[in-house]
């Protein structure tokens, strides 16, 4: 895509962030991102209040408030029914509602698999603006959900597991991630991205490339759901995964000691994951408790380098 030219884009689409952002004024810029897609679970309200969460994560993010959203749906009418479609529609409002954001439109139109998402734009201070593109060499790096859904997502859907070994991933799935945007624009920390279909390891490559610096991760500190790593080891994990992870091989290095099954599940595509965050050394014991004491897992997870890539150490 042709990059954009006009100065008042303040974010663009040059370094992989998570959203848009357009400067209105000296003291607001807008933020603006979308996304959707078929569902990972078969409740349809809970499917509607994940596919909102993940599109609202875009904007905590960019450490900015979500204000407004659109629906965009995809739906088979004639086989699943309107009841199907309205409660999805009720779980992205119930996730909207919890957020302050007013949907005020939106788009339907028929397809044979159902998709679900939302267009959310949201404000911040175009000096407040919280990218992927800030890291810092020897910043502490903070993971605020555990990793593992898609391959539960993918066992579910094989009959592999059971409805109920799922309620964790669920949970962190449906909420949302504003408790830890609350935390790190309070804090100040000096890059931030969501973790969502790129896999923890493509996204902190997305944010080592627009930083210009090294992720070092321990592998033993980062959280994983239960069962997770069990499925990977017989097999079962979504193509998604598996393409990520040939992708990611190129740019990270693991230490001998990983074993394959961890080496998969941080290349596994997440729905509605947690921020990846970069802080500062000196902030980093107030990042965490701030997160704590705002209901978000504070996993520290490793930290920056000079150099380039990911190194993925035991």
């Amino acid at each position: 895509m042709p990059q954009p030219t006009d100065p008042n884009v303040l974010v663009g689409i040059g370094t992989s962030d998570d959203a848009g952002v357009y400067r209105l004024s000296d003291d607001v810029a807008l933020v603006q991102s979308v996304d959707f897609f078929t569902p990972v679970i078969d409740d349809p309200f809970e499917f509607g209040r994940i596919a909102a969460a993940n599109a609202l994560s875009d904007i905590y993010a960019m450490g900015a408030t979500p204000l407004t959203a659109l629906n965009i749906a995809a739906f088979p009418m004639e086989t699943l029914g309107a009841e199907v479609l309205a409660q999805i529609l009720a779980g992205g409002a119930d996730a909207a509602r919890e957020a302050g954001v007013v949907i005020i439109g939106g788009h339907t139109i028929e397809d044979d698999e159902p998709k679900y998402g939302l267009a959310v734009t949201g404000t911040v201070h175009p000096e407040h603006i919280v990218t992927n593109a800030g890291a810092k060499p020897g910043d502490v790096l903070y993971l605020t959900k555990p990793i593992g859904t898609g391959v539960l997502a993918s066992a579910l859907k094989k009959d592999a597991i059971e409805v109920h070994a799922m309620a964790q991933a669920v949970a962190s799935m449906c909420a949302l991630n504003a408790g830890a945007a609350r935390a790190m624009t309070t804090i100040g920390v000096n890059a931030a991205t969501d973790v969502t279909g790129y896999g923890l390891l493509g996204h902190a490559q997305e944010m080592a490339r627009a930083s210009q610096v090294r992720l070092r991760i321990t592998a033993s500190h980062v959280p994983i759901f239960p069962r997770v790593l069990d499925l990977i080891a017989v097999g079962i994990m979504p193509g998604g995964t598996k393409n990520n992870a040939r992708e990611h091989a190129a740019f990270t290095e693991f230490a001998r000691g990983v074993p394959e099954a961890v080496r998969l599940v941080f290349s596994d595509a997440q729905t509605s994951g947690g921020l990846l965050i970069s802080v500062s050394p000196e902030k980093a014991d107030a990042l965490r408790a701030a997160l704590t004491e705002n209901g978000a897992l504070a996993a520290e997870i490793g930290e920056v380098e000079t150099g380039s890539g990911i190194a993925v150490v035991e």
